[in-house]
């Protein structure tokens, strides 16, 4: 094959065409939260739910909605470190059918009006201490399709969450072999 079609094939391959945002329509969509629930007491290595519900209030279809959480890791200032980034949660299991390209965002596709959609995160603990975690509802992924609440704020909010230095207790059922948790 000549120079110049390898060339050709291996510059039509890194990019151009059409803009990644080419088809999210640009306007606001209105949404409801109808739930934003996770525990605020919280034991290192025990698997919690981190809930947020999205209900699509206004007359036209949101065409991606999505959630993005910032804090499932905090940053350490500790010198030297190749990446400063320390998990605080680990996510055993993110919003099924949600993952993206984007990093800490997931997107559940079109929501129709009066529609809902629950974004639900299986999550483990491992920093002790008081972390603030947050979140906020997108209607596209990239930033022309805008959500809002009936009041025209942005649809975000946080939790304060403490977390135990003290793993949750539990112990093995000697009848049936299956673990039995203790405590909160």
């Amino acid at each position: 094959m000549p120079c110049a079609t390898v060339a050709a094939l291996a510059l039509a391959g890194c990019g151009g065409g059409t803009r990644q945002d080419a088809d999210e329509p640009s306007g606001t969509f209105q949404v409801d939260v109808v739930r934003a629930s996770f525990p605020s007491k919280q034991h290192l290595a025990k698997s919690q739910r981190f809930v947020i519900a999205v209900k699509n209030s206004g007359a036209r279809a949101v065409p991606n909605i999505a959630v993005t959480v910032s804090s499932f890791a905090s940053r350490s200032e500790q010198a030297g470190l190749a990446d400063p980034s320390r998990a605080v949660w680990v996510i055993d299991d993110g919003p099924r059918g949600g993952d993206t390209a984007y990093t800490n965002t997931w997107a559940l596709g079109r929501l129709a009006p009066g529609q809902t959609r629950r974004f639900v995160w299986r999550v483990t603990a491992v920093q002790p201490g008081t972390h603030t975690i947050k979140w906020q509802v997108a209607a596209g992924l990239n930033g022309k399709a805008k959500a809002t609440l009936a009041d025209n704020r942005a649809p975000a909010g946080s939790f304060t969450v403490d977390i135990s230095s003290k793993p949750a207790q539990a112990r093995v059922d000697p009848e049936t072999g299956k673990v039995v948790r203790e405590g909160g």
